[in-house]
């Protein structure tokens, strides 16, 4: 069984149980049983100052996850503990305005991207980059969150 919190650490209301549906449909999808993470909304100082510290960027970002399997030296009994996803309400709510979608798209957006990144996903590359978008718009399309 899949366990999964999401912390809300600012004053804007977030629509978690909606959040719930879309991350256990996005781990029945990619088959993930038995893993534990986070999702934490923060705002824009908060995030800026993670990324400062864990990327040396000393600016707000939109989402930032910790993948603790990219540690190959820590090591679990039993299931998976995936990490952290660490996404900016303002940043959100201002990308969903400037990209002429909902707010809830842009959340879901921004989830399945940190978890992606939880599962080993990345857009270093082109290739990568193909690779991770199109996981991203197949879960959110199969979920009926589009464009």
């Amino acid at each position: 069984m899949n366990r999964f919190e999401i912390f809300n650490e600012t004053s804007e209301k977030i629509d978690t149980k909606e959040l719930k549906k879309l991350l256990d449909y996005a781990l029945k999808y990619k088959k993930i049983e038995d893993a534990e993470f986070n999702v934490i909304f923060v705002d824009n100082k908060t995030i800026k100052n993670i990324n400062k510290e864990y990327r040396g960027i000393d600016k707000e970002t939109d989402v930032i996850s910790f993948a603790l399997e990219d540690n190959e030296e820590i090591k679990f009994e039993f299931g998976r503990l995936l990490g952290d996803i660490y996404i900016s309400v303002p940043k959100m709510k201002a990308q969903a305005k400037e990209y002429g979608h909902s707010e809830k798209r842009e959340m879901a957006f921004l989830t399945i991207h940190g978890l992606l990144h939880l599962l080993g996903y990345d857009h270093m590359t082109k290739k990568d980059e193909e690779v991770m978008f199109k996981e991203q718009e197949l879960i959110l399309d199969g979920y009926g969150i589009k464009r």
